[in-house]
């Protein structure tokens, strides 16, 4: 029986072979979404390491974070808008789950780095999630969580104001778009909490300003930023 399954998975694997989700070579059986080559040569930020760094000096004047990293630079046409494209427009949720453990496990090796009491993945509109059929960061939150041992509530914050892509729209067009599309679920699980919000790229950071600030209006202590991807 066990000759047999293993025929069936190395013929299935050749038929349709699993591939790196940045390189898109086939991946061998101990390689989950990326392949180990690409996971040695992603462009890591370690920005996890220190507290004044590129992200967190975006927020600098918008809204009090107390701490904030991106583990990868994003570049158009590399390799990380590859693997956040696999993960946002080809449901594989599996991917979110491997890049969050990833960001996870920087975050944990940083002794200075508080552990948030909860995180909050940026949420979705609810037609945008229907028509993806899932939230790309409600994923990585997941794997994260994994790491650092601490809940994910997916429900707390909503955005309940469809802004559409803001791709093609500067820092102000953006915080203009977001302003009151977002509102809070269940306040007693927030107050006074180290609230860690996930992200899948930061851009300008509109989004996560908008949401940052509601929480700390709505009793949040305080707040930490986690993301895949950072735009230079």
């Amino acid at each position: 029986m066990y000759i047999l399954k293993s025929l069936a998975s190395n013929l299935l694997s050749l038929l349709f072979p699993r591939l790196c989700s940045a390189c898109s070579t086939p991946l061998i059986k101990t390689e989950r979404h990326i392949c180990l080559h690409c996971l040695q040569n992603l462009p890591y930020t370690d920005y996890h390491i220190y507290q004044d760094n590129r992200v967190a000096r975006q927020f600098w004047g918008r809204v009090p974070i107390y701490s904030a990293m991106a583990m990868l630079h994003f570049k158009k046409g590399g390799s990380v808008q590859q693997l956040v494209h696999h993960l946002k427009y080809k449901g594989q949720t599996g991917l979110g789950i491997q890049l969050g453990e990833l960001i996870g496990a920087r975050l944990i090796q940083n002794v200075a780095f508080s552990i948030p009491d909860l995180i909050i993945p940026v949420p979705l509109h609810p037609a945008k999630q229907r028509k993806r059929s899932y939230n790309q960061c409600t994923y990585i939150a997941d794997g994260i969580a994994s790491v650092l041992k601490i809940p994910v509530y997916h429900d707390i914050q909503i955005k309940h104001k469809n802004t559409g892509s803001q791709t093609r729209k500067g820092r102000f067009e953006r915080s203009q778009n977001l302003k009151d599309a977002f509102s809070i679920k269940n306040l007693q699980l927030l107050s006074n909490a180290h609230v860690l919000l996930v992200d899948d790229v930061i851009t300008t950071g509109a989004t996560l300003e908008a949401c940052a600030l509601l929480l700390l209006e709505e009793s949040a202590k305080s707040i930490s930023i986690a993301a895949i991807g950072f735009s230079d």
